[in-house]
């Protein structure tokens, strides 16, 4: 997380009403084709965003920038990274057949 403020958004996901499970899928289907280093702002308002869009920037290699000061509804920041690692079914850790 940058201790510099947060740059503008160069996408903007609004996630208002969703659980950071469909949120992330909204997210990286948004994102699939953005050049690296663009800025995505995302507005979530699941309580569990906190936790998971860090933790999720984490797995996959984009920079988590922290959450924007006094947005309402609350806004965080990531900056995507060049490679990311997939995070879909084929992905080349994602196993083949589900585990139980």
């Amino acid at each position: 997380m940058s201790a510099s403020p947060v740059p503008a958004a160069d996408i903007t996901v609004d996630g208002t009403g969703l659980l950071c499970v469909t949120l992330l899928l909204r997210l990286r289907s948004r994102i699939a084709d953005a050049e690296p280093g663009t800025v995505v702002h995302v507005i979530a308002t699941d309580p569990a965003a906190p936790l998971d869009l860090p933790a999720w920037c984490h797995m996959v290699g984009h920079d988590y920038l922290g959450p924007l000061s006094g947005a309402d509804p609350a806004t965080y920041a990531l900056r995507l990274a060049a490679d990311p690692r997939p995070t879909r079914p084929g992905a080349p850790w994602h196993p083949a057949e589900p585990v139980h």
